[in-house]
């Protein structure tokens, strides 16, 4: 018994003398300069990563997201049409204001291409950020067949090759809605454009009297 309390006193001493010693490194810390506080500032020491960012992460990197901002944009849509949803299931199925509203959210969700059908509310509180990626026009030009890869893709769009409509696209970030799809074109003197002609042999005549005509 005298040795074991012997012990104990000697274990307690050196636990005793470990918590001193770190009570006197705390106090004795220096003070943080200006720019260490402003640092410290913009770090959360006390949430670590979560599954979220690891999601955003994988959807920025599969759909080529080039902007956070992007991603937080339709983040942001995904939880305002969530609430919206959840507010209108609190009204009773048979509540005229709920039907319109349904049907209105509905159709604008389906013409944006986010939901492949306008009768099913139940995609609508699944609806993902990657729904809205999917309709970016690299995604759009990969699945229109009109470039092989995302990365090629957003190159095309940034040297000015491609056109929706009348008008000239240089922001990969172009929300492509179902109606603009079709208008998806090249562009008239666009290089790429060219070649293609020239291999499908469908190269019009006064496109290549045209062509001379510049080197002239």
């Amino acid at each position: 018994l005298d040795r074991s309390s012997a012990a104990s006193d000697v274990y307690k001493r050196q636990y005793q003398r470990r918590v001193h010693g770190i009570q006197g490194q705390i106090l004795w810390m220096r003070k943080l300069k200006f720019h260490e506080q402003k640092l410290l500032k913009k770090v959360d020491l006390y949430s670590w990563k979560s599954e979220k960012n690891h999601r955003e992460v994988h959807v920025m990197r599969r759909y080529h997201i080039q902007n956070r901002e992007d991603y937080d944009k339709y983040n942001t849509l995904c939880g305002k049409v969530t609430q919206i949803v959840a507010k209108l299931k609190l009204l009773k199925g048979e509540d005229p204001v709920r039907i319109q509203a349904t049907e209105q959210l509905l159709r604008k969700l389906y013409e944006m291409g986010v939901v492949p059908t306008e009768k099913n509310l139940s995609l609508v509180e699944k609806l993902a950020v990657s729904a809205f990626c999917r309709r970016r026009l690299p995604v759009v030009m990969v699945r229109l067949k009109m470039a092989q890869t995302l990365r090629e893709a957003i190159t095309y769009i940034e040297q000015g090759h491609i056109k929706v409509g009348v008008e000239t696209i240089t922001d990969p970030a172009f929300f492509v809605t179902r109606s603009m799809e079709d208008h998806i074109t090249w562009q008239k003197d666009s290089k790429i454009r060219q070649k293609i002609l020239e291999y499908e042999n469908a190269r019009d005549d006064f496109d290549i009297l045209e062509q001379q005509s510049q080197l002239y």
